[in-house]
């Protein structure tokens, strides 16, 4: 978070309240539909005649979760592969042809989803769900694009080491999910992909490349008869079974802790962590409204308490993304080495306050207008909202989820702020990063 001013902080409050509105207005004004394919598929497409460009989300159910120690990182290793070509074109044809359409194409393996995405102009969206099944379901995935991807892969692993915040971040995880497969990074490990060959990336994309397990989902300019008739055409084909449950995960159990880090960094990154509640649980929009009562925007309480007054840190902010698993409510300070004992205990202090102090009205309102604007905003365009009706299809929370979500964040009360405190912020797991 960037140093700023109390006037911006305060105009920045000032338009999110004024959100929720924004919101409503959205979810009333969006034309979904959603199609099953006979073969599973699931088909969602979202009308918006206001912006000429479109945007595609084809998301898997195929992640992190789904990996072990040995195999860390797979999934986004097939994905990092896959764009290098397909059996029509080559890496740069592809990328011609999708720049050639004024748009952009990517593909990524994350936690509990990988896929792809792809924007263009809107008159282009047959040309831009074509390029999208081609890379799905022809990618060429040859073995020496296998072993140039992987040294790709591990130099990216070792800058995310040699950064500081990401590497704490990763110690983090580790420290807190242990042997839940969220402790696994999405990048792998230099173990995983070292043994990762072009039979198991092979292996790994035939599993769950199957239409049971995908989701596709189109927002722009379009009709949604018409895209559904195309991905019926393009996808239709695949052959489809059903999806069986997906095996189920011993749920983490944090034992907390405090652990040191030794590393050459100018500051000192300090990062305390606490299991939270899942997508689905009744908790996690109160504990989404903690998290930004904490640290949410320059109005968060470790900014004003830690960076303003005290300039005990340099960034302070607060982290809990949605996930299918329990999630993790992180507190980070970025910190000078020599002021890094004094911000630990400050942050300690700030925890302890809001487990004990109920909070005002007026925090708990601004707090709310600042998440729910947050979430508006990062709604607006084509592009998220596309990742956004895959996303929550994926984590089988349905396509209401927004409107859901919104509700229960304006019932969170000043209570529901301090019991949730007081419950997931009972087992902290700290790490400390940085310079002896």
């Amino acid at each position: 978070m960037r140093p700023g001013r109390r006037l911006a902080a305060a105009l920045l409050v000032a338009v999110m309240l004024a959100a929720p509105r924004l919101v409503s207005a959205q979810a009333a004004a969006e034309d979904v539909r959603a199609t099953r394919l006979d073969n599973g598929l699931t088909v969602i497409v979202r009308e918006n005649p206001v912006a000429p460009v479109v945007a595609i989300a084809l998301l898997v159910r195929m992640g992190s979760r789904w990996e072990t120690a040995a195999n860390a990182g797979i999934s986004n290793f097939v994905h990092a592969a896959m764009v290098k070509g397909t059996a029509k074109r080559g890496g740069g044809e592809l990328a011609e042809a999708v720049a050639a359409l004024g748009g952009k194409i990517s593909a990524a393996g994350d936690v509990d989803y990988s896929g792809i995405q792809a924007t263009a102009l809107a008159r282009f969206w047959r040309e831009l769900l074509g390029l999208t099944a081609e890379l799905a379901l022809e990618p060429r995935l040859a073995p020496a694009e296998i072993d140039r991807e992987r040294d790709w892969l591990l130099s990216r692993l070792q800058r995310r080491h040699d950064n500081a915040p990401s590497r704490a971040f990763d110690e983090l995880y580790a420290a807190v999910y242990r042997t839940h497969p969220y402790a696994l990074p999405s990048l792998g490990t230099r173990e995983s992909l070292g043994r990762i060959d072009h039979g198991a990336i092979m292996d790994w994309y035939r599993a769950f490349y199957r239409p049971e397990r995908m989701i596709l989902a189109v927002s722009g300019q379009v009709s949604s008869s018409e895209v559904t008739a195309e991905a019926r055409r393009l996808f239709g084909s695949m052959p489809g079974a059903v999806r069986p449950p997906d095996p189920a995960v011993a749920p983490p159990r944090a034992a907390g802790g405090r652990v040191v880090v030794e590393a050459p960094a100018q500051q000192t990154q300090i990062l305390v962590g606490a299991l939270a509640p899942a997508l689905d649980q009744a908790d996690h929009a109160a504990v989404k409204v903690l998290s930004t009562i904490l640290g949410g925007g320059m109005a968060g309480r470790l900014f004003v308490e830690l960076r303003d007054r005290s300039a005990l840190a340099y960034t302070a902010a607060s982290y809990y993304d949605p996930v299918r698993e329990p999630g993790l409510l992180v507190l980070y300070l970025g910190t000078a080495p020599d002021n890094s004992a004094r911000a630990e205990q400050a942050l300690m202090r700030e925890v302890q306050k809001i487990r004990d102090v109920p909070v005002g009205a007026d925090e708990l309102a601004r707090a709310k207008g600042y998440l729910l604007g947050r979430y508006a905003m990062d709604r607006r365009t084509n592009e998220r909202l596309a990742w956004y009706l895959a996303f929550y299809e994926v984590e089988t929370v349905g396509r209401a989820y927004p409107d859901r979500f919104r509700r229960q964040v304006e019932s969170v009360t000043s209570a529901d702020i301090q019991r949730v405190a007081r419950t997931y912020l009972a087992t902290l797991t700290t790490i400390v990063l940085g310079p002896r």
